[in-house]
């Protein structure tokens, strides 16, 4: 135990006295920041007040088609600051006035015999794919509405054609899904990087070592199930912090940068239960080690830096093949293809946490994920120590995935 905890403080310290960590670590640390203040750099070239303010759109009815109720769209929440004319306006005067910033759209309607034509003026119809729904479904009510009072009609007779809907909606699935599956896409992609990138540190810190020399101190004076173990724990302690100090910051910034409650429409904070916090810590620490034993194999089977992208290739491949398994089967929660994504070393890790903070995973499901996390990890670092303890001292050409088997099947005889 002793020299396991001198295997990773001796990994953590070299860790953190690298330029390469502290510079990259700032840099993420003032992005975090820099994210949290976007509404405030908007501010100052915008000002306050035109930061979240309606679109501007100049309605145009030269004919009084709808009879002096068009004012009416600004009580509607449309989203919409509604300017109403009943002259004509062309359209390179409507042109100028979106250009100056005056509107940000224009509406002009024309009547052309028993129909009513409309046309939608924008800055440019890249970004337009057709006119803004809830526009056109008040427009409809609006005239529907002014027809309706030039009928006379009394108000049974209203009452009679104005449908009055009320809905409800049902599910056939019996797992029912609760949170927001978008912020849960992201979380798996956060957690995503925080594993993959933590484990990768691990083959650089083993290869890096073994050009210096430093191994060979290393190995005399220790087992090499030591080192690979001290050194996955010492990566991993580190990369541990460098999301804690992620967290604090976002959560910090967000305390001094952001209006209250302006993330409350995007993220739900009461799906953050101390459950699935102390569930995400699990995953990490145990997706993490899967991953960084693996990459502890390859990092032992090459003696130049050069090599460490091609020899991780295999062992990046799998990463993301787990990654996009549980990102994309996230789209159906609730399907069999998630559960299995759930079970699957490669993809639990980045799966589970958001199936149990959706509601659907049950503590039977956890456990038996965990279950089958630790025995897989118990298996690579069975082999991951074996490969290791012979191909550390290699300094000769890359190590192959049939060197691998020799030397594996050898240590087995």
């Amino acid at each position: 135990m002793k020299d396991l905890m001198t295997v990773a403080t001796f990994t953590m310290k070299d860790m953190i006295k690298r330029k390469s960590f502290l510079v990259s670590n700032i840099i993420i640390l003032l992005i975090i920041v820099v994210l949290f203040n976007v509404p405030n750099i908007i501010k100052m070239f915008k000002g306050d007040s035109e930061l979240f303010e309606d679109t501007k759109i100049l309605i145009v009815d030269k004919d009084n088609i709808f009879g002096g109720t068009l004012e009416n769209l600004n009580n509607m929440e449309l989203g919409y600051e509604v300017q109403v004319s009943n002259e004509e306006v062309g359209f390179e005067a409507i042109k100028e006035k979106i250009d100056n910033g005056d509107i940000g759209e224009a509406l002009v309607i024309n009547a052309n015999g028993n129909e009513i034509k409309m046309e939608y003026i924008v800055d440019n119809l890249l970004y337009v794919e057709e006119m803004p729904e809830k526009l056109v479904s008040s427009l409809s009510s609006l005239y529907t509405n002014l027809q309706m009072a030039k009928l006379n009609l009394t108000q049974e007779q209203l009452a009679s054609i104005t449908p009055n809907f009320t809905f409800d909606m049902k599910q056939t699935e019996e797992q029912e899904m609760e949170g927001n599956p978008f912020i849960m896409m992201i979380l798996s992609l956060v957690l995503f990087y925080a594993i993959y990138f933590c484990a990768y540190q691990v083959s650089s810190s083993i290869t890096t070592e073994k050009t210096s020399k430093i191994i060979e101190t290393l190995v005399t004076s220790t087992k090499p199930s030591t080192i690979v173990l001290g050194k996955t724990i010492g990566i991993g302690i580190v990369g541990l912090f460098q999301i804690l100090a992620m967290i604090i910051v976002a959560l910090i910034s967000n305390a001094l940068f952001m209006e209250e409650g302006f993330l409350d429409g995007v993220i739900n904070f009461e799906n953050f239960t101390p459950f699935l916090l102390i569930i995400t810590l699990v995953y990490f620490l145990l997706g993490y080690f899967s991953y960084a034993l693996l990459y502890a194999l390859t990092g032992s089977t090459v003696s130049k830096p050069e090599d460490i992208q091609s020899a991780n290739s295999p062992v990046a491949i799998l990463a993301v093949i787990g990654f996009y398994l549980a990102y994309f089967t996230m789209m159906n929660p609730t399907s069999e293809l998630n559960a299995f994504a759930g079970l699957l070393p490669l993809s639990s890790p980045f799966c589970m946490p958001f199936r149990v903070m959706s509601g659907i995973a049950g503590y039977g499901e956890v456990a038996l994920s965990v279950g089958i996390l630790l025995v897989t990890i118990f298996v690579i670092a069975k082999v991951s120590i074996k490969i290791y303890s012979s191909a550390i001292l290699n300094y000769g050409s890359k190590i192959s995935l049939k060197d691998i088997m020799k030397i594996y099947k050898d240590k087995e005889n």
